[in-house]
């Protein structure tokens, strides 16, 4: 069986299981990082020497990053919406998840990391102070892009969607003081109402 290595509240783990239940594959989740462990251990390393989650384990063959983990098993698995054929819409999915990992998740990891992993009274406001003015901005051309589509790329949920649900949760969940967006605000409601996003982020703490 499918297996896959890694802890249930990390946002990486939780892009490849949800899309996982959203093609209703079966799988094995293995705890692995944080305060599992076993990252640093032999075993783990020869799969993924960079010892952090997740990894994918299929018979012989081994991945690790998260968003090739997507790719590679909705390419597998996926139907022509979620994993789409057109080259142009399969690409703009592909920008949504790359924007994510370039742009998104350096801005909201300081917020995540001060107001959940740091004790109270050794957060560094300033600092998520100025990462919430930062993701504002970013999250206004998230908003725009979504003023005439239904999804991040087009009229269909894809891969695209996944790893900025997961980002926008975070966001939306942490800081309070942040203007309202329309569209933003519409499409995390659809995606609210899938359960597989339900059972793989929005039922896991944040922690």
């Amino acid at each position: 069986m499918l297996k896959i290595h890694g802890r249930n509240n990390s946002s990486n783990v939780q892009k490849v299981v949800w899309a996982l239940d959203e093609m209703k594959v079966q799988y094995e989740r293995i705890d692995a990082g944080g305060e599992f462990g076993i990252v640093n251990e032999e075993p783990y390393l020869k799969m993924n020497p960079n010892a952090r989650v997740p990894t994918l384990e299929e018979d012989d063959f081994i991945l690790w990053e998260s968003n090739a983990i997507v790719r590679y098993l909705a390419a597998k698995h996926g139907d022509k919406e979620f994993y789409p054929d057109d080259p142009k819409v399969r690409a703009s999915s592909d920008r949504w998840m790359d924007w994510q990992q370039t742009t998104v998740a350096p801005v909201i990891t300081p917020i995540f990391w001060g107001l959940v992993r740091t004790p109270e009274n050794e957060r560094d406001m300033s600092v998520i102070e100025a990462n919430r003015l930062k993701m504002i901005d970013v999250m206004k051309i998230l908003d725009n892009n979504l003023s005439d589509k239904t999804f991040v790329a087009g009229t269909s949920f894809s891969i695209g969607d996944i790893p900025l649900g997961i980002m926008v949760y975070r966001w939306l969940t942490l800081i309070k003081d942040r203007p309202a967006m329309t569209h933003l605000e519409n499409w995390y409601n659809r995606l609210t109402e899938r359960p597989s996003f339900k059972k793989n982020v929005l039922e896991i703490p944040l922690t």
